[in-house]
């Protein structure tokens, strides 16, 4: 089964719907998404429990386990350059089998794949990427499942949210069908297929502080 699951670091991340999955049980996924979580946390805790056998990703700084079950091949990867990543999931969402990118040209992301030139330029060319799965989090929605995301949680999540076959959103509110400006709106209801309100722990990734200055 393929899974995309939002969010960006530890911003954003369906955290209840990612436990839901551990407690399934399920084994042999392919995940994509744009990080593994950390080491105890998001995504990193499929990884823990053996549940995951491929990432699509394009960083896993954050998570030693992830570097560990790669480099003993325990663990199939498939890097991308985060730009195209997320242009891969947004033309699997819009129906675009393929696209041709700059990006990538010249290195190891384009070994194996076709390479056209455009106006005495080469471009690779990337598939589209689609899931069984995507569960994504919004910062609230309606009965309808029209949901607004807040910050930098509006980064993987939107897109994914169009490229599952189904859709599953967790969001810190629910409201009152209509209560939502139009405009607003990031994500039209006619994505979503289930809507789960939830309570969110919200880490922060790495904690920076500067000594306050004293008077």
């Amino acid at each position: 089964m393929t899974i995309m699951a939002g969010g960006f670091g530890l911003c954003g991340i369906p955290e209840n719907l990612i436990a839901a999955i551990r407690d399934t049980g399920v084994k042999d996924l392919t995940v994509i998404s744009n990080n593994c979580g950390v080491d105890d946390f998001g995504l990193g805790i499929l990884l823990a429990g053996g549940q995951i056998r491929r990432m699509i990703s394009s960083y896993v700084g954050e998570n030693k386990l992830f570097a560990e079950l790669y480099l003993s091949g325990r663990l199939e990867l498939e890097f991308n350059p985060q730009g195209t990543l997320a242009e891969r999931i947004r033309a699997g969402g819009a129906g675009i089998p393929a696209f041709f990118t700059r990006t990538g040209v010249g290195t190891l992301v384009a070994e194996g794949k076709e390479i056209r030139t455009f106006e005495g330029l080469d471009y690779v060319m990337e598939r589209g990427l689609t899931a069984d799965l995507s569960i994504v989090k919004a910062w609230k929605g309606d009965a309808e499942g029209n949901l607004v995301y807040r910050m930098t949680a509006r980064n993987f999540n939107p897109m994914m949210a169009t490229a599952g076959k189904v859709t599953v959103v967790e969001v810190d509110e629910i409201v009152p069908t209509g209560s939502l400006d139009p405009d607003a709106i990031h994500t039209p209801g006619v994505y979503i297929d289930r809507i789960v309100l939830t309570r969110s722990e919200k880490r922060i990734e790495q904690r920076t502080v500067r000594q306050r200055e004293t008077a």
